[in-house]
Parts: C-alpha cells; structure tokens; sequence
C-alpha cells in the first residue's frame, strides 16, 4: 500500500496512491492518519474523493514529523571509502522538518556554501509509539518505508565535529514520493542529470531499520510520523577525486527498488533578506 500526502487547492490530503487513481483517506496529511490506532485498516478501507494520478503534487509524506533522525556511517561501502572503520554503534544527528521537501520540489542549493553533495537514503517512517523497543517490537513499530536525499553543505558539515549544520538546510532535503507500508527494499541509487553516481544494495546497511528503531527508542520515545534517514552508500561528491558537487540546474534523481523515486531539480537560494 502507498500513502502519500498531496498539495491541493483546498490545502494538503493524505491519500492512498493506487494504480487507477490517489484516494482521500479523510485526514489533512500522513502524519495526522498514522496517529490514528487503526491507521492500517482505515487507510485500507478508505474510500473517499479521488485524484488523478498524473500531475499529483507530492508534500513530504509527513510534513511535519516531530523528530527526523539521520545516520551517518551506516552503508559498509561508504565506510570504507571514507576511510573509517565500522561502527559499534550507529552515528546519529538530526534535521528539522523546514528541511523537507517533496519528491518533485526543487531543492534549495545554501547560500555560503560551494560544496552541496548528494546522499541517497532509505527513510523509515515510525506507525507507532515505541520507547525501550524489543527487535520484534521495533519492526512492528516501522509504518514503512519512504526514499531520502540528505543533501548536505560538507564545507559547514565539517566546520566542527558535529554535523548538524551541514545537514538541515531549509529546504534541501527531498523526501517521498509517498510511503510504503509492504515494501522490501532493494537497491539503491542516485543520479545527476542521468550520471549513476551511487548504486548499492540495501542490505548492506550495517544497522538495519529494525536495529536503529530499538536503539534510537532507548534514547527518547518514537511516535508516528518520525522519520529516519537510514544513511547512505558509497558514491558521495565529497570522496570523489576530484570532488564533485551539486549546482544550480542539476538534476538529482533518488530512486529505491519496490520503494519509489524523488526527481528534483536544484536552484540556487534566492534570499532577499
């Protein structure tokens, strides 16, 4: 089942996205559907106003999660090409939900910054409450799947040891087209005006969805609508010899098999102060 949140004329609409057209599932976004107990049958048996598919306006699935968790570190390829060794634990740090984009926005490049680089990511969407999860309890915790892009500014990423500023950006970080809540994610990829410049499998995740949901879940409560950016696979701009980055006009398509696909094209900020 994919369910998605829309942009229409009379604001945004969860949906449920089948293969003859997008149906209304009675709520304002995902986010407001996922707190409901019931969400899956509801979601289901929904039968509500209908869209046609071509020319939907995706929002990030949950515009407005009230946590977003990032992994760095997480994909063996990515690891080693970085030059590091893997880890005993997961490495975390956060974005905020201005950072969001939907799968066919454009992404905003940051002013100050010349070196905005790719990141494919699997996201995990949370359908349930969960603190101090048990690996069966983590898995039933996951709602599903959705595709991620972590764009990130790498001359702020590494102004200090901590990430955050590199990473949440407003408005660079596409998410979507919807979530997928039967999927067993495949491979994984990105390209730059039709340049594969990542390709992986998701199984060589180092901590799988389940694991980060129990770990993250000892830290603080996960609640429906929370996302997690699973990290990335090798293939990074920042690696490449030379380096290589995102401008204005690129075009990024980030695409996960049995999951979905974000196309975006990047426009360079336009602030005005």
């Amino acid at each position: 089942m994919r369910l998605a949140t829309i942009r229409t004329v009379d604001g945004t609409r969860a949906v449920r996205v089948d293969d003859h057209a997008a149906v209304e599932l009675g709520h304002a976004d995902l986010g407001a559907l996922l707190r409901r107990p019931d969400w899956r049958a509801e979601a289901t048996a929904a039968a509500g106003p209908e869209h046609d598919l071509a020319g939907l306006d995706y929002a990030p699935p949950v515009p407005a999660p009230e946590k977003i968790f990032c992994v760095g570190l997480n994909y063996r390829t990515h690891i080693l090409e970085m030059g590091r060794e893997l880890p005993e634990h997961p490495t975390l740090f956060a974005k905020f939900a201005r950072a969001l984009v939907g799968a066919n926005d454009p992404v905003v490049l940051p002013t100050g910054s010349e070196q905005v680089d790719w990141e494919a990511e699997l996201g995990v969407v949370i359908g349930a409450e969960v603190r101090h999860a048990t690996s069966e309890q983590a898995r039933a915790a996951i709602a599903g799947y959705t595709v991620v892009n972590d764009v990130t500014a790498r001359d702020f990423q590494y102004r200090t040891l901590q990430w955050l500023q590199g990473k949440t950006f407003e408005r660079s970080t596409p998410v979507g087209p919807w979530l997928v809540t039967d999927a067993e994610p495949g491979d994984i990829s990105c390209e730059v005006d039709g340049d594969v410049v990542q390709k992986a499998d998701t199984a060589d995740l180092v901590f799988d969805p389940a694991t980060l949901v129990a770990y993250l879940s000892q830290l603080v409560t996960l609640v429906p609508g929370d996302l997690i950016a699973t990290g990335t696979p090798g293939g990074v701009g920042h690696a490449r010899k030379p380096p290589r980055y995102l401008a204005g006009g690129n075009e990024l398509v980030t695409r996960i098999e049995g999951v979905g696909e974000c196309r975006n094209i990047c426009r360079a900020e336009a602030w005005r102060g």
